[in-house]
């Protein structure tokens, strides 16, 4: 019996990791850090703390699996969402090859920015 080519439960995988990863944590970095730290609801000593706390080892493994995470299951959803728009089979090879090929970049950037605070 031949084995399968097919990479989709791999690419699955960072798509629910992703998922649940961003819905859970994104809503809390735009709460805190979009509304409650520039209304004055929550107030941050300093510019410097913050980016202090960003340069923690622990800081700096979360931000980069929520970079990660997050353009790996937009990349997913681009793709699939592509797909059935257009319908044709015969872009699915060169449009899973941006997307996945944007997301990793991307990862590739976000680790290169996150370590380098």
């Amino acid at each position: 019996m031949k084995k399968s080519q097919n990479n989709d439960p791999f690419w699955w995988s960072f798509f629910g990791a992703g998922g649940v990863f961003s819905s859970f944590f994104v809503p809390i970095h735009v709460l805190l850090l979009g509304l409650a730290l520039p209304l004055g609801w929550w107030l941050w000593p300093e510019h410097e703390s913050l980016l202090e706390l960003a340069r923690h080892p622990l800081a700096r493994i979360y931000l980069f699996l929520l970079i990660a995470l997050s353009l790996f299951h937009a990349a997913h959803r681009i793709r699939f969402t592509l797909h059935d728009l257009l319908l044709a089979h015969s872009v699915d090879k060169p449009a899973a090859f941006a997307c996945y090929g944007g997301a990793i970049i991307g990862t590739l950037y976000a680790m290169v920015t996150v370590w380098t605070l």
